[in-house]
């Protein structure tokens, strides 16, 4: 047996048969793991078994060079030293929080007439903060509420009460417009003003019923003191606060203060939601990833989910809605299964927050995958042409004729690997007679580019062109004489054997036929020819039948046009008969399209 191993059975061997956490130590004095446990002896002394099951556990035991132990009192006091330990040293093996949202919460600043406002930054100055909420405009409901019961300043002016008492401030629109008292030139007590911010906090811990109470208590009073104006001040409020909970309620009020924790999972990873309920409402929700690190269980996941939920949002609910039993034995909490009621719907929408979130998670790492497969693709291409940047704009020609009618060319657009079907571009060639590839080409490139030019769009930093040697020399002493502020990269690519032609160069580039790169430049050659004869055989369709039917003298455009509307084609035409014809165009017209298509020409 190892020195190492002699070690770490010494420190077995006086580890307590009791709760507390431990830490594994690698060769650098770096914690790698941190673990809890009801029995740390039994625990730690399982890692050293040797028919460990996880290839991940087998590496763990591999690394380690010393271990460290911390005998707590109970499992709660061990599952909150584990929680503080791995967020200090963030260790390799463990679990690892997915976390990369900012999201919105609310303060209420430590300051003389505290102010009230949204924020994604949390600032450890004493102020006091509630959330993050999943959504801003929860936030915004909620802050909305509490300026609708409470006028508080929404300025940031600094009362002191030196300033206030100096008179160092004016009022301003917001005390004019009645949406606030005025503390800064002393129209409102400083105790005033924190109990309107004391009942604000209750709002937002979603203690509204206490908050119904107090006004309820305070409207009784100035109608017993025939103070109606403010009794109606207090009714308002309350009618208020019943819209807000007749809006936000997802269950019966009865329901009262919990939290509720629902668990979706992969292989790689679990989705845990959390809501936070009171009377019957959702005032907060939250949801997170964790990575498994060595194929933990789906009850371990959802233990330090709750850990973390409770630790951050500073939850004191007494009761925990789970969809099954975890081991975790805390003395002063009730935990609930449902399988029906309020309970269960809330239990059920958290499911569902967390398979939505599951699935925005698996798409999201889709795309990324994606992503990162394209740039892959992108930076092989780059050295295998010897580029001087990474080909992300990508654009391929291709000429397209049938025995030298109608000649039409193609442009396909590839951007980060993918097509780009948007910034296709099809042409007619113009200025050519006759099957000339080599005129054709030289059209074509000077049209797109000097259009490109002229209009300063993006250079694509490659262009493949569909042929060999004389197609790319054609292409190059175009793109040669226009002003480029960088000119791009041009290769040819022939058809018979995948060869990559480089301008001067009279020497081909033989590409991995199994390659990614040669892939990449096969599937734009491919959609570039693609393109282009789906476009070609459309003008030669067209041409063919506009042709057949401009032969007949006296039937003009409009003409020939309500016949391929009725009919749909030249071939039903000439299936139809001549009172078939005149229903569409007209007994004389249709006598003239009739006879001359049975070739009774007039």
């Amino acid at each position: 047996m190892s020195e190492m191993n002699d070690y770490i059975r010494e420190r077995l061997s006086a580890m307590p048969g009791a709760p507390g956490v431990y830490q594994f130590v690698d060769v650098d004095g770096k914690v790698i793991y941190v673990g809890k446990a009801k029995n740390l002896k039994n625990r730690v002394s399982s890692y050293f078994h040797s028919n460990l099951s996880s290839g991940k556990v087998r590496t763990l035991v591999s690394k380690i060079n010393d271990l460290v132990y911390f005998q707590v009192n109970t499992e709660q006091d061990a599952l909150l030293l584990e929680n503080s330990l791995i967020k200090q040293h963030q260790p390799k093996y463990n679990i690892l929080l997915k976390d990369d949202k900012t999201y919105p919460s609310i303060v209420i600043k430590k300051e003389n007439f505290p102010r009230v406002f949204k924020t994604r930054n949390i600032i450890h100055d004493g102020s006091t903060y509630f959330g993050p909420y999943s959504s801003a405009s929860v936030v915004n409901n909620m802050l909305d509420l509490a300026k609708s019961l409470y006028k508080v300043r929404t300025c940031n002016l600094d009362l002191s009460i030196d300033n206030i008492l100096n008179k160092r401030f004016k009022p301003c629109l917001e005390f004019q417009i009645g949406n606030c008292c005025a503390p800064c030139i002393g129209l409102q007590s400083i105790e005033e003003y924190n109990d309107s911010i004391s009942n604000i906090k209750h709002i937002f811990k979603g203690n509204i019923n206490e908050v119904k109470a107090v006004l309820n208590t305070k409207m009784m009073d100035f109608v017993k003191n025939l103070e109606f104006e403010k009794a109606q001040i207090c009714k308002n409020k309350l009618q208020l606060i019943d819209q807000f909970q007749s809006k936000s309620a997802v269950v019966n009020s009865s329901v009262g203060f919990l939290d509720v924790y629902a668990i979706a999972e992969d292989k790689e990873s679990a989705y845990v939601s959390y809501l936070q309920v009171s009377s019957g409402s959702i005032i907060l929700t939250y949801t997170i990833e964790l990575k498994r690190k060595l194929n933990e269980s789906i009850e371990e996941l959802l233990i330090y989910a709750i850990e973390e939920m409770r630790s951050r949002f500073s939850s004191n609910a007494k009761e925990l809605v789970l969809p099954f039993t975890v081991d975790l034995s805390w003395f002063d909490l009730v935990y609930t299964i449902p399988q029906k009621g309020d309970k269960r719907k809330l239990l059920d929408l958290a499911e569902k927050n967390a398979n939505y979130y599951k699935y925005e998670r698996i798409k999201q790492k889709s795309r990324l995958n994606i992503q990162q497969r394209s740039f892959r693709v992108l930076d092989t291409l780059k050295k295998d042409l010897q580029l001087s940047e990474l080909p992300v704009h990508i654009e391929c020609f291709d000429n397209s004729n049938l025995q030298g009618t109608n000649p039409v060319a193609a442009c396909v657009v590839f951007k980060h690997g993918k097509a780009s079907k948007k910034d296709y571009r099809k042409f007619n060639i113009k200025t050519v007679e006759g099957p000339d590839d080599f005129a054709s080409m030289r059209e074509i490139i000077y049209r797109r580019y000097s259009r490109l030019i002229e209009e300063e769009s993006d250079i694509p930093q490659l262009i493949i062109i569909d042929g060999g040697k004389g197609q790319l020399s054609s292409a190059v002493e175009v793109l040669s004489q226009l002003p480029f502020p960088v000119m791009p990269n041009v290769i040819g690519l022939a058809k018979k054997l995948e060869e990559v032609f480089f301008p001067g160069d009279p020497v081909p580039l033989y590409l991995d036929k199994r390659g990614e790169s040669l892939k990449l430049i096969q599937q734009l050659r491919d959609e570039a020819h693609r393109f282009g004869i789906t476009f070609h055989r459309s003008k030669r369709s067209k041409a063919q039948v506009t042709s057949e039917l401009d032969g007949i003298k006296g039937v003009g455009p409009k003409v020939i046009e309500k016949l391929l509307v009725a009919f749909g084609s030249v071939k039903r035409i000439k299936m139809a008969t001549e009172a078939e014809i005149a229903v569409a165009v007209g007994p004389s017209k249709s006598k003239i399209v009739y006879n001359y298509l049975n070739n009774n020409k007039i």
